[in-house]
């Protein structure tokens, strides 16, 4: 897509927020079709060395643009700030159809603006619009700056090696901002293919004799498999009590209406992806739900009462990883009122 740019070396934030106006007038002046998406700012903290994996990241969000990006790339040993500044349009739009510009901010940053990003930050932001910071490569001094003036945080639970501060950080977060969690949404699709499981009336009665549920995933993504479990103890009326670490994996026993249900927490060395590899539900009376990955989608079993079997493949059940960043964006314009119930058992859980 064309696009208008300005930039200057050792500026200032005011400077930054001249050029988005003067850039805006000068495209209006040039077609007054041309007008700028108003909904969302995005602030995106990162380390320079890993600014461009970020930015292709962001191109290939799809229709979820932000409206305005602020990508603050952090540079060890700078102490002045550079920025560039771009203004994305469509090249020859339809006569008599208004044309949507999407505005980008790049400051240059050093270590030492962090604990002050705020004040780099406030004057730049479109006002009046929802702001999400994300900070993918930690900065939590950032982040904490930013707080006063964001609504959303976007992050990665499966990024920290300790989940349990992980999830106690998040915890923390969700005091005051809302939290939109990769590690959660890659989940989406196993937490809509159970509830579809257990949906038909002959089913439901299930779900009250649940005994044991075994979640498989990525080494490295424990957390989305604690809050898988921890999503089923909160809609289920469990009580999250916190998993013993065996060997390998964690196990452990949360509290029902109708007895205990066994829990484990069991990696997947196989597993090349963030998030699940595989769930399995058993129920006292001898049903079992089991979905893993496979090729394009989900292979699911299902084993009632009886010993009868059945098995079929879930068609698309996964954005994968390039759908999951743009799906996190969008989700900074909805509420998910499943989720924070889901964390604090979760936390209990890893606690």
């Amino acid at each position: 897509m064309p696009e208008d740019v300005w930039s200057e070396q050792d500026t200032t934030p005011s400077a930054v927020e001249e050029a988005f106006r003067r850039l805006l007038f000068e495209r209006h002046a040039a077609d007054a079709a041309y007008a700028p998406a108003r909904v969302l700012n995005l602030v995106v903290v990162v380390d320079r060395e890993w600014r461009g994996e970020i930015a292709n990241r962001l191109e290939r969000v799809g229709r979820y643009h932000a409206s305005r990006t602020i990508l603050c790339t952090v540079e060890p040993g700078r102490t002045t700030m550079d920025a560039r500044v771009s203004m994305e349009y469509a090249d020859d739009p339809a006569p008599g159809a208004p044309a949507v510009m999407h505005e980008g901010a790049e400051l240059r940053i050093g270590p030492q603006h962090l604990r002050a990003l705020d004040t780099v930050v406030d004057p730049i932001l479109v006002q009046g619009l929802i702001t999400m910071v994300w900070s993918p490569h930690g900065h939590d001094e950032a982040v904490d700056s930013l707080l006063r003036l964001s609504h959303v945080v976007l992050l990665d639970s499966v990024e920290e090696l300790d989940v349990r501060a992980a999830l106690g950080r998040v915890e923390q977060l969700a005091q005051r901002v809302y939290i939109v969690d990769l590690a959660w949404l890659r989940s989406t699709p196993w937490r809509e293919r159970v509830c579809a499981t257990f949906d038909p009336p002959q089913w439901r009665g299930e779900l009250r004799r649940i005994s044991g549920v075994t979640v498989r995933h990525r080494p490295e993504s424990l957390s989305s498999a604690a809050l898988f479990c921890g999503w089923l103890a909160s809609r289920l009326g469990w009580r999250a009590d916190a998993l013993t670490y065996v060997r390998d994996h964690h196990e452990g026993r949360l509290r029902a209406r109708h007895g205990a249900v066994a829990v484990r927490l069991e990696p997947n060395e196989q597993q090349h992806v963030p998030g699940l590899a595989g769930v399995t539900i058993e129920t006292a009376s001898g049903m079992s739900i089991s979905l893993d990955r496979g090729p394009g989608g989900l292979s699911a079993r299902r084993v009632d009462p009886k010993g009868r079997e059945w098995r079929w493949t879930v068609l698309g059940a996964s954005r994968g990883e390039t759908g999951i960043l743009g799906e996190g964006v969008r989700q900074a314009l909805l509420r998910d009122p499943t989720y924070r119930p889901a964390l604090d058992a979760a936390a209990a859980m890893v606690a």
